[in-house]
């Protein structure tokens, strides 16, 4: 077993503080904790990669644990917490799809700690990765191989690898997000969600040393349109998602995005335009989720591994459900 790694703690003021502490070598943020502080605790990665400073920002000052709209656009505080998303009046009648995806997010404990800025950076999920004391040395941690190519990958990737590796992006907030053209506003930029999650290893957004997520800010829907999202998983809570989807339909808007199905959160482009100035129904449905599962790559099964094939049509039943959710 590795010994525990020493680290400094720095609580921010200000935006301007964090970003001078996450100056200093090996500093990494820290907010709710419920993803850092596991891995931390479980002792998943090499010791060389763990932080040497975490740095608070739940300190700053202005506070950015906040929900509220200003001009018609929804802004969320990178702060704000998915249980408090989850129950807000105003985004559950306006933003359904973000409201649903918060709620379904793990469990009421973990949601009253974790926040949407944690939510959408968590790192990718496998279970070689995630193995307790770093049994295994994957790419991610700065090895030579994915170990669930040639192991067990039931749960992993449909749509191959990128970058050599075929884990999942497990948050459930991203295609929500993605789904409702949201940006992402860091300490340095403004991103359009659909281009936050990178193929970056061992990291899983397009995040530069230094930066951090500030807010969240969403466009108000167009009259008639509708959103929604659908998870399946194991269990109705705690579960990450073996596949989950968010869609906003309708008044010219077109958008559908899968999640923990590929290493970034997938835009189903094939089944926005199946369904487009479609009335939507079992047929138009049915046919807009087989479009969007046209490209997948499962891995095959073979000695004791199950392969992942039955996520073909798992990613295809949650398709038609979401399609069908914004009728």
């Amino acid at each position: 077993m590795q010994t525990w790694k020493q680290f400094n703690h720095i609580n921010a003021n200000s935006i301007t503080e964090a970003e001078t502490a996450l100056a200093e070598k090996g500093a990494w943020v820290i907010a709710g904790g419920t993803d850092i502080l596991g891995m931390m605790r479980f002792d998943i990665l090499p010791h060389d990669m763990y932080p040497a400073v975490l740095v608070n920002l739940k300190d700053i000052t202005p506070s950015l644990d906040y929900i509220k709209e200003e001009n018609g656009m929804l802004k969320i505080g990178a702060l704000a917490k998915l249980e408090d998303i989850a129950h807000n009046t105003m985004i559950n009648e306006k933003y359904k799809a973000l409201a649903q995806a918060a709620h379904r997010t793990a469990s009421p404990h973990i949601r009253e700690m974790g926040t949407i800025g944690g939510n959408i950076c968590q790192v990718n999920r496998c279970w070689y990765f995630q193995s307790h004391e770093n049994r295994f040395h994957c790419l991610r941690k700065g090895g030579n191989m994915c170990w669930a190519l040639p192991g067990d990958n039931r749960y992993h990737s449909i749509y191959g690898a990128m970058d050599g590796c075929i884990a999942v992006n497990p948050s459930d907030t991203a295609p929500a997000l993605i789904a409702l053209n949201a940006k992402i506003l860091t300490n340095k930029r403004t991103i359009d969600a659909v281009d936050f999650w990178v193929v970056k290893i061992p990291g899983s957004t397009i995040l530069e040393k230094g930066e951090f997520v500030t807010e969240i800010q969403v466009p108000p829907l167009a009259v008639g349109a509708k959103s929604a999202f659908t998870k399946l998983a194991l269990r109705k809570s705690i579960d990450f998602a073996l596949v989950n989807c968010a869609a906003v339909i309708g008044s010219n808007n077109y958008r559908i995005c899968l999640n923990a199905v590929a290493p970034i959160p997938k835009r189903v482009t094939a089944s926005e335009d199946s369904i487009k100035d479609k009335t939507i129904d079992e047929s138009s449905a049915e046919a807009a989720a087989i479009a969007g599962i046209n490209d997948v790559m499962p891995m095959a099964a073979a000695g004791y591994n199950p392969g992942n094939r039955w996520k073909v049509s798992a990613a295809k039943g949650v398709l038609k459900q979401t399609i069908l959710a914004c009728k």
